[in-house]
This record gives C-alpha cells, structure tokens and sequence, in this order.
C-alpha cells in the first residue's frame, strides 16, 4: 500500500495544510478540501494540479496559478515564470520530510499515527 500527502505550504516553504490520499488515487481529489477556507494569492504546483476545475475556481477566487501544464492543454495557461521558480520550495518542504524515516518509509499503521508524524516532522522542520 501507497500514500500520496498532498500539502499547502506558505510562501516560505513551511507546512500550512496537507490530506492524506490512497497512492492509487489522482491527486485532485485532495486539492478541494486542501484549499478549502485560507486565502491565498497564488498556487504553485507541478502538473498533477493542472485540471480545468481547479483553474476555475481559483480563477473565481482571484489567485494567480502558476502550475506545469500537462501536454493534453488545449490552451496554455500564462505562468510567471520568475515565481514558477519558487516551486522549489515546496519540494525542498518534501525533501525534509522524507528525512524522517518513519515518513520516508510508511511506518506508520493508520492515518491518524501517520498524519501526526507529519505534524511532528513539520513542527521540527519549522524549529531549525
């Protein structure tokens, strides 16, 4: 068995949020409750956050989405290209996760044991 943690990080690459999702899942069935309630002005993501809905509603919310687009966009989005370059702080956020191993490797039995080794982790991650 797999899992997925999907996370909103503030603009500094600390932990804001993040849902658990089966590995076999797509990851856009986490983003709605992830973002659900905070304000943000722009969203950052890879390519797996590139979906048509998702793009409308925070278009409707007035955030900016700088994502990679997939290849089967129609249309291409216009992405800033100097704050698509932050992204990497999102995946340094990930990178400091799995330095914990018992994250790294899924040692974890349940979610709930699983999502507070996550807060553990993050909270560390905040202290250094």
């Amino acid at each position: 068995m797999t899992t997925k943690i999907l996370a909103l990080t503030d603009a500094l690459g600390n932990l804001v949020r993040f849902e658990l999702l089966p590995g076999n899942r797509y990851d856009t069935i986490g983003v709605a409750p992830l973002i659900e309630g905070i304000e943000f002005n722009a969203l950052l993501a890879d390519k797996a956050f590139d979906a048509n809905w998702i793009v409308e509603q925070l278009n409707e919310r007035g955030t900016k989405i700088v994502t990679s687009q997939r290849p089967q966009r129609l249309k291409p989005l216009k992405i800033d290209e100097e704050m698509y370059k932050w992204r990497h702080l999102v995946e340094n956020f990930f990178c400091k996760l799995k330095e914990f191993k018992r994250i790294a490797m899924l040692a974890c039995k349940t979610d709930r044991s699983f999502s507070a080794m996550i807060y553990l982790a993050a909270a560390v991650i905040n202290s250094r």
